[in-house]
């Protein structure tokens, strides 16, 4: 039976006690909205509330799973004031009592990578094309991942990777730590929800304290890293560098950061 809530972009269904959130916005690429987050940020809740869901599984398309920020979307102000649906998304992530995978093909870009860093098994295939691409932009990581990608992968990698903000292909996040397998594209889809129906067989009780002991040694230290994350990612938001950049993106230029 599929959870009672829908949006044109976040399709859901659950199966074989596998709740699947696909994200289904391909004309642009997958960019994510402000709704989006919220139906994807309700849905997290609710499956994770529910007892006949075991696990959750995310994708996009076989040839893009999202191309991070809708950026003239996110730049728009919550309309209700409070706190925004892209934030309620992130901070859902590291309370999920049960497990998330992730397929990934094409592009995963700024969200689309550190999303992978809350999953428990992430499959990509070779097509998977990553990057964060935050520093460019003028901005400052999110989703906690200036803490989990250096303990993840090692301050190195993750710098390189954080602070140049290029792409990156599905060998290099391989080795960087936060993708499970790189499977051909044709099997990327099946190979997923094979790992996800094997955990949802598993022992349900068993599943949740193991990844519960893993996760919680850091627990505290991720929300904490998200809260200040997002303190700075706002105040960077209105910053000098944030606005060229972002104007460049949208006059489709090279920015210029010579003058700051």
């Amino acid at each position: 039976m599929s959870p009672p809530f829908k949006s044109p972009m976040i399709k859901t269904e659950t199966q074989d006690r596998v709740l699947r959130i696909e994200i289904a916005r391909p004309e642009k690429k997958n960019a994510l909205t402000q709704e989006m987050y919220g139906a994807m940020a309700d849905a997290l809740a609710a499956a994770d509330s529910d007892p006949a869901v075991r696990v959750i599984l995310i994708h996009g398309a076989r040839d893009c799973f999202t191309a991070g920020n809708d950026l003239k979307d996110f730049l728009e102000p919550p309309a209700s004031g409070g706190v925004s649906s892209a934030f309620r998304f992130i901070s859902a992530l590291p309370k999920l009592a049960k497990p998330l995978v992730a397929a990934v093909g094409g592009s995963a870009v700024g969200i689309g990578t550190t999303l992978l860093l809350h999953c428990d098994l992430v499959y990509a295939a070779p097509s998977a094309r990553f990057q964060l691409p935050f520093v460019p932009l003028g901005l400052v990581p999110e989703a906690g991942s200036s803490f989990l990608l250096p303990y993840i992968a090692g301050y190195q990698r993750a710098a390189e990777l954080l602070l140049l903000g290029q792409p990156f292909d599905a060998d290099k996040a391989y080795v960087a730590g936060f993708v499970t397998a790189i499977v051909p594209e044709s099997e990327l889809f099946a190979r997923a929800r094979a790992a996800a129906l094997a955990l949802a067989a598993l022992p349900p009780a068993a599943v949740r304290a193991t990844k519960a002991l893993m996760r919680e040694r850091f627990g505290s230290r991720v929300s904490e890293a998200m809260n200040e994350e997002w303190k700075v990612f706002s105040e960077r938001l209105s910053s000098p560098e944030a606005r060229e950049a972002m104007t460049a993106f949208f006059e489709k230029r090279k920015p210029d950061f010579s003058r700051f």
